[in-house]
């Protein structure tokens, strides 16, 4: 049985749960390996923005395998940070292979936006208590 993850947790909140459930369900189309996760091109055939995005997905993830105190308040926010870092890291990913003038700008409108709510993030983390 697959753990629910706060990742999870933020997709269904967002309501993009189903959209996602239905693009990574078994059987969705080529390229879908065990469990029905999308799998990357073999590493020679991947650009160097695919690299890049994948980096940056691991480290986002693993960074959001927090360790979880039973303070519903803090482990939100202990997890978003990493989240949040992962959309900021993803966003000067496309700052430096993207090239639409759209795009760009919602990257930096993410860095910006996502930046200070980490700063708000870490100082609720800095009052709340531990348990």
């Amino acid at each position: 049985m697959r753990r629910f993850t706060l990742a999870a947790a933020a997709i269904t909140a967002l309501g993009l749960g189903s959209v996602a459930i239905a693009q990574h369900a078994p059987g969705h189309g080529a390229g879908h390996g065990a469990h029905g996760r999308p799998q990357a091109a073999p590493a020679a055939a991947q650009s160097p923005a695919t690299r890049a995005f994948m980096a940056v997905n691991e480290k986002m993830h693993r960074d959001m395998n927090i360790t979880y105190t039973g303070v519903a308040d803090r482990d939100f926010v202990a997890g978003m940070i990493p989240h949040h870092q992962g959309a900021i890291d993803m966003a000067r990913v496309v700052l430096q292979h993207g090239t639409d003038p759209e795009v760009r700008a919602l990257a930096e409108s993410i860095i910006r936006d996502q930046e200070r709510e980490i700063a708000q993030m870490r100082a609720i983390l800095a009052r709340l208590p531990a348990r």
